[in-house]
């Protein structure tokens, strides 16, 4: 009988995973945690000029790593290109690479995404000249968009929608980020759609101040990092090492006060910094593991903040990855 490609791939990586040992005791014995990154888009994975990787996608793994092995230094990094890349590759640990969490991806592979770490969508990169504040002004303005992606397809349906006039031009590449910056600056295009974190990115190669990203967004892309089912401690690491950069902007716990906020009165802070102990024996780690995490790339603000917003080239408004006690959508479990 003729098995379909992909129940082929299935078949393959389902029985690779079922002979990978527990994942938490090989990177104990490694004594480095491998990540997956795809470093293309500023802000989120890049090489800096010393051939050091930085950006937001590779703080979370660095602090996996420190919750696991105390520091963020014994992080190591793949180029990865696709998920069953991943799969195939045993040596690595975890992927943090701008992922969408979505049904597809976790129900038919041996995968599993952690939490949310962006709240993506596709967005509008638009000139200041044209005085948009919406996409529903955009009519008739020449729009380009990378063809034959998810991106053109859904700008047409959202167009057709609204009953709006579009100028569609149609770029070859959606990830030649210099040629779309140049089809920006020299007018050809006056605006420009993709995902928010791509266009952050793009935004970053134009003249300052010249072009604003719309608030609005007209799909919903959840990024989050993921790792195989081989070993569910490992999944809970993740999660939970996530969710205490989360909390630890909750609480106003920083890499800058780290120290004297052990000393706090509050036992949420007490438990959080492994003051009081019992989370990181629950998790197979050091009672410190939160504090190294925290220590190694700051709480979740601090790591949104100096790689993709504000105080980073990047300038991304925190909108729906604001904390929820500041209208976003972004708060942890209880730590306890």
């Amino acid at each position: 009988m003729r098995i379909p490609g992909l129940l082929t791939l299935l078949l393959y990586l389902t029985a690779t995973a079922a002979f990978a040992g527990p994942r938490l005791d090989l990177i104990r014995k490694r004594g480095y945690l491998t990540c997956g990154i795809e470093p293309v888009v500023a802000g989120f994975a890049e090489l800096d000029p010393r051939g050091h990787y930085r950006g937001f996608d590779v703080d979370v793994c660095r602090a996996v790593a420190a919750a696991i092995l105390g520091t963020a230094e014994k992080t190591r990094f793949i180029q990865v290109s696709s998920v069953a890349e991943f799969l195939k590759n045993d040596e690595i640990d975890v992927v943090s690479r701008r992922l969408t969490w979505e049904l597809q991806r976790e129900g038919s592979l041996p995968i599993l995404f952690g939490p949310i770490t962006f709240y993506d969508g596709q967005g509008f990169l638009v000139a200041r000249t044209v005085n948009a504040k919406s996409s529903g002004q955009l009519a008739d303005i020449p729009l380009c968009v990378a063809g034959g992606t998810n991106f053109e397809f859904a700008v047409g349906s959202h167009f057709q929608a609204g009953k709006l006039a579009l100028k569609k031009i149609v770029l070859e590449s959606a990830a030649d980020f210099g040629s779309i910056a140049t089809a920006l600056s020299s007018g050809r295009c006056q605006a420009y759609t993709a995902d928010v974190s791509e266009l952050g990115a793009i935004r970053a190669r134009l003249p300052p101040a010249e072009f604003v990203i719309l608030p609005e967004q007209i799909s919903r892309e959840p990024l989050a990092p993921l790792v195989r089912q081989d070993d569910p401690d490992f999944f809970v690491v993740l999660r939970w090492t996530i969710f205490a950069l989360i909390n630890a902007e909750e609480l106003g716990v920083a890499s800058g006060n780290l120290e004297a906020m052990r000393k706090s009165d509050s036992v949420d802070v007490q438990r959080l910094l492994g003051i009081v102990p019992g989370n990181g024996r629950a998790l197979g780690l050091r009672e410190s593991w939160a504090y190294d995490a925290i220590k190694a790339v700051g709480n979740y603000g601090e790591m949104f903040e100096k790689n993709i917003g504000r105080g980073s080239s990047i300038k991304l408004e925190r909108g729906l990855n604001r904390l929820a006690k500041d209208g976003g959508l972004m708060y942890a479990p209880p730590l306890r």
